[in-house]
């Protein structure tokens, strides 16, 4: 019961407490770039929900048996090798250029399956699609993995980290969707010319990260009333 009132927790503070885009401010290329229209802002949404899902599912998986300290894939081989069984293994070092390529990979599969099946989507895309591969929202949810999988006493599991890449894309889909209702209303308003277009759109997008600063603390009492309830 308490592992499902903190994957509970997890999820709501990456999708809303926590938020990638308005709290940490990472993925706002795409953020800006393409939230003019809802339909689209949606589309990019479940395209960065759905790499950031596999780029996590991916990254656990190597950083859990490959990559973290102590992990058990090069401890066997040094094992095997005769090393010295006192010797900590440690190849984290290596994480950024793991995580890079399984991004990238990522990326190469969802645009070759919007491009065959949903055509008209991918030309609006225009270049933000390729771009995810450089969305820092994803690489930070890797290394948020990462940094739960360092102490041996408190690791997280495939569970933990799946819903935090969900909670992750499901933030970036609501920042970008409600960023391009709002700027779909903007274009029926007169706006003062020196901030039309980036202008406007940088202070919106200030306003909306002051007003999810109201959720801050509420993770904890959210974890207190799934664990009363699953009593």
């Amino acid at each position: 019961m308490e592992n499902v009132a903190l994957l509970v927790q997890i999820f709501i503070g990456a999708a809303v407490i926590n938020n990638f885009v308005l709290h940490y401010f990472v993925g706002i290329c795409p953020f800006l770039g393409v939230s003019r229209r809802v339909d689209t802002a949606f589309g990019m949404g479940c395209a960065v929900t759905f790499v950031i899902s596999i780029a996590s599912l991916l990254s656990w998986t190597f950083t859990y048996y490959i990559l973290r300290p102590e992990a058990p894939l090069p401890a066997w081989l040094w094992s095997l090798a005769g090393g010295d069984p006192g010797v900590r293994i440690d190849l984290s070092v290596l994480s950024y250029i793991m995580y890079i390529f399984v991004i990238a990979s990522s990326v190469q599969f969802v645009e070759m399956y919007v491009r065959k099946f949903f055509p008209k989507l991918h030309k609006s895309f225009g270049v933000f699609l390729p771009l995810i591969t450089t969305n820092c929202a994803i690489l930070f949810a890797c290394l948020e993995i990462m940094k739960q999988l360092q102490d041996p006493a408190r690791l997280w599991g495939l569970a933990e980290a799946l819903t935090l890449a969900l909670g992750g894309g499901a933030g970036f889909t609501l920042a970008i969707c409600l960023m391009a209702g709002i700027r779909e209303e903007l274009e029926l308003v007169d706006v003062p010319a020196p901030l039309k277009g980036a202008g406007i759109t940088l202070l919106v997008a200030g306003i909306m990260a002051m007003a999810f600063m109201g959720f801050a603390g509420v993770d904890a009492g959210i974890q207190n009333l799934v664990t009363l309830m699953l009593k």
